[in-house]
């Protein structure tokens, strides 16, 4: 018997899939969308950096341009976006999701099986080319659902490149406010020790008692013991700094501003921050994106409920003595076990899982920004009272005690004493500087999104929805 089969309209059919609609890869993966929802709140580009140095000669140049010279916060931000290895195996994550979505839109290949069988009556030459009809006839539903995953990916690695820009930001102010503590907390350790060693003469001289000589040296010890913390701590957040950065060995070299940014001449209206939030945020966005995606997949399901497997194929038959058979032959595999009705059940249960889930994401997005917003504040009125009121009164205090020191109406130890608490208000109006600069990014990450990572490990985790 000659078998020969196939299936003349099906074919057809998919030849006009294929022309209508033949999925191809974007010149850029998807990050040229990324880009334009995360340029707005970083100002910075987006840029794949390749495996291969000698074909990663323009990023590269562009880090050491940036390296070169002091750092800034949107400066730092742009060595991260363009560095952080983290965040560009995310962007990777784009090229799979891309090729998932090419692979939706091409068609499924044929199976093609060919056997041949001799016995007593002659030879038996099958041959037989079978077409997935259903695979061809759900393409359009399953593309559209490939397409949908693909925005909620290019909607994950912007989140990421948001999450990244933030901490990045974060550890630059943190950076700087440890190195400026370094620098203060020294002047303090100056001053113990100047405080100390006269303590330790006069009562060597008899003219100072034991008690308060004790008290220079305990706060000698105590001055020692914060500044070496302080320096600690300004290694751990430069560290820190150096991760987001990218940066390793001999790269890890760069020059830190020596001081916090000024504060603003007033701190940002709130608005209609909350509707804003709503439109701009990307886990909202994903949210929806997962909704989408999951109601078209609820109703494909239930289309396909009863249907598992249907092949078919125009069969031609040609026997030993050159007789021809012609028919049609299909494949199906009846619904006798399993109705499909645990499928329907699993998608709906998916697609109201989802509901839930973006309703609750809303919720928190106006809830993180009222509260961002609240610390805001907080940290503009506290550091504007220590630069304001703070600072220049204990300023005008040890102008005044180096007046009465002068005219011999106080001790060199009053003198000290004054000095130390000028620069410990000093050192405490660095803390709320920078705290304001951290809140101030916390207010961002909250209207775009990654309010609730700024604060998780370093790296971009991507999420590719399935």
């Amino acid at each position: 018997m000659h078998r020969f089969t196939t299936l003349r309209a099906a074919t057809a059919a998919a030849l006009a899939l294929s022309l209508s609609g033949c999925a191809t890869f974007s010149p850029d993966g998807g990050l040229a969308h990324v880009q334009a929802i995360t340029e707005p709140s970083t100002g910075q580009s987006l840029a794949r950096r390749d495996t291969n140095p000698a074909h990663d000669g323009a990023a590269a140049q562009r880090v050491a341009a940036l390296l070169a010279v002091p750092l800034s916060a949107d400066s730092a931000v742009a060595i991260a976006l363009l560095n952080n290895r983290a965040l560009q195996a995310s962007y990777a994550e784009l090229g799979i999701a891309e090729a998932d979505l090419v692979q939706a839109g091409r068609l499924p290949n044929p199976t093609l099986t060919f056997s041949r069988l001799t016995d007593g009556n002659g030879l038996d030459i099958e041959r037989k080319l079978m077409l997935p009809v259903m695979s061809l006839l759900t393409m359009p539903a399953v593309r559209g659902i490939e397409q949908r995953r693909y925005e909620q990916t290019q909607l994950a690695v912007a989140g990421d490149v948001l999450r990244i820009a933030t901490q990045t930001r974060r550890a630059f102010y943190g950076a700087v406010a440890a190195r400026q503590s370094v620098s203060y907390l020294e002047q303090v350790q100056d001053a113990a020790e100047a405080g100390a060693d006269l303590a330790r003469r006069m009562a060597a001289a008899g003219n100072w008692s034991q008690l308060r000589q004790a008290r220079e040296q305990v706060f000698l010890a105590d001055a020692v013991a914060q500044l070496t913390a302080a320096r600690h701590a300004e290694v751990s957040a430069r560290e820190q700094l150096v991760r987001l950065l990218g940066l390793s060995g001999k790269d890890a070299t760069f020059t830190l501003p020596e001081r916090l940014p000024d504060l603003p001449d007033a701190p940002r209206a709130q608005g209609d921050a909350e509707a804003q939030a709503l439109a701009n945020r990307v886990d909202i966005l994903m949210a929806q994106k997962e909704l989408a995606g999951l109601a078209d997949a609820l109703g494909l399901t239930r289309s396909t409920r009863f249907i598992n497997v249907l092949d078919a194929g125009y069969q031609r038959n040609t026997g030993a003595d050159g007789g021809h058979a012609r028919g049609v032959e299909i494949e199906w595999q009846l619904p006798l076990f399993d109705w499909g009705g645990a499928r329907v059940a699993r998608a709906e249960s998916s697609y109201q899982q989802a509901l839930h889930r973006a309703a609750q994401t809303a919720i928190d997005a106006r809830s993180q920004v009222r509260e961002s917003y609240s610390s805001y504040q907080a940290a503009y009125t506290l550091a504007r009272q220590y630069r304001d009121e703070i600072v220049p009164l204990r300023k005008r205090i040890a102008d005044e005690q180096l007046l009465r020191y002068n005219g011999m109406l106080t001790s060199v130890f009053e003198l000290l004493a004054d000095a130390r608490e000028q620069v410990l208000s000093v050192n405490a109006a660095i803390e709320a500087q920078r705290n304001f600069w951290l809140a101030d990014a916390a207010l961002q990450a909250a209207m775009t999104g990654g309010a609730g990572s700024v604060d998780g490990a370093d790296g971009a985790t991507a999420r590719r929805v399935r």
